[in-house]
């Protein structure tokens, strides 16, 4: 069953106001494929624009805390953690990992998932100068805990 498809088939936003408030957590993970000197002047800090994974740290949680503005039927939710992490995962490709945390009545695996995006579209965004052709690969969930069920990504 959607939970956000009215009787009539129309969008609707999920009431939440009976659900209990509990710990929720989620990471998501993005991966951007690119040439081998753009992956080597990304981590070394050498592109014109400047230190392209602190700009795309500072997007992913920027992304993640204005999902509810991006994402029409997302709840606004108190963000209590996000990180983002990067990490070279072969000479031509970057993984990143946002984890993010709250204690509320439903998840933040959207958050998470936003920021993902959103850091990504930034490395490509920092690094467009030197190589168009970079393509971001795969966005995916990875986990989440709390409220009804737990979440683990099996692929």
């Amino acid at each position: 069953m959607l939970t956000h498809i009215n009787d009539k088939g129309e969008a609707n936003m999920v009431d939440i106001g009976e659900k209990k408030v509990t710990v929720r957590t989620a990471a998501a993970y993005a991966r951007i494929r690119m040439k081998k000197e753009t992956l080597k002047a990304l981590l070394e800090a050498d592109l014109k624009k400047g230190d392209g994974l602190s700009a795309a740290r500072i997007a992913g949680i920027m992304g993640a805390k204005k999902t509810s503005e991006l994402i029409p039927l997302c709840h606004s939710i108190p963000i209590d953690r996000i990180t983002v992490d990067f990490e070279k995962e072969s000479d031509d490709s970057l993984g990143i990992l946002v984890r993010a945390k709250c204690e509320y009545k439903t998840g933040i695996e959207m958050e998470a998932l936003t920021g993902a995006s959103v850091a990504a579209l930034t490395v490509y965004d920092m690094c467009k100068a030197v190589d168009r052709g970079m393509v971001i690969e795969e966005i995916k969930l990875l986990e989440k805990t709390g409220g009804k069920s737990d979440y683990r990504y099996e692929g």
